[in-house]
């Protein structure tokens, strides 16, 4: 089913959180590009946010503290108004055996992969404009988890199961919810592992192929975008 916006980026307001990071940034100027121009910003690494040379407001902050996912909300939308997009691109990894994986590791993966995302699209729904959309990214894993991935995999896939009910919730405010999985992709994030290290996951996708893809996926109206459709 198509959104009833035929060109939902042109002039839209878009909120991407994880805006500091590879594929985040990746997507805000993607967005950017197709003429989103009123652009709210948000990720941990204030510098990094900093450093984009991209119009918009900036809100740095950590999505893992009380609040933090409906402050941001409430404030991108007064910002600018409304909002017509919320993109979640934020996320941490860890890797090795779920019996060696430390507590504190577990906790954050979940803490940010999973109740953050789940809380910002909660506070998402009841912001953006009718025929807008909120987009997750659960990415492949969630499709098959993996050895030495287990939990990571699992805060992914919880994100995955989450969007699928939510998308039909959030059909009676006439808002689209579209659940990304791209293949691995180059973010650098394998590199900022919380726990473990990166085994040879192969040469990843480029974040702005991935993030073009995402983008036509809004543009075009798709609700579902697997893996097997980058």
């Amino acid at each position: 089913m198509m959104s009833t916006l035929p060109h939902p980026l042109a002039g839209a307001r878009v909120l991407i959180a994880g805006a500091s990071g590879g594929l985040g940034a990746a997507l805000a100027h993607e967005c950017f590009a197709r003429g989103a121009e009123r652009l709210a910003l948000a990720g941990r690494d204030e510098r990094r946010l900093s450093d984009l040379s991209l119009p918009g407001t900036r809100h740095p902050g950590d999505l893992r503290e009380p609040g933090a996912c409906e402050a941001l909300v409430a404030e991108a939308a007064d910002a600018w108004g409304g909002l017509d997009v919320v993109i979640n691109a934020s996320g941490v990894v860890a890797f090795g055996a779920a019996a060696d994986l430390p507590a504190t590791a577990l906790e954050e993966l979940f803490a940010l992969n999973t109740l953050a995302a789940i809380r910002l699209a909660r506070a998402a729904a009841g912001a953006v404009a009718p025929g807008g959309a909120i987009v997750t990214i659960s990415g492949v894993i969630a499709e098959g988890n993996v050895a030495g991935m287990a939990a990571y995999g699992a805060s992914k896939a919880a994100v995955h199961a989450f969007a699928q009910a939510f998308a039909r919730e959030a059909r009676r405010a006439k808002v689209r919810v579209l659940d990304a999985r791209p293949p691995h992709t180059e973010t650098g994030l394998a590199g900022r592992t919380i726990a473990g290290i990166a085994p040879d996951l192969g040469e990843g996708r480029a974040p702005a192929a991935v993030a073009r893809r995402i983008c036509d996926a809004l543009e075009a109206g798709e609700r579902d975008l697997p893996s097997t459709a980058f």
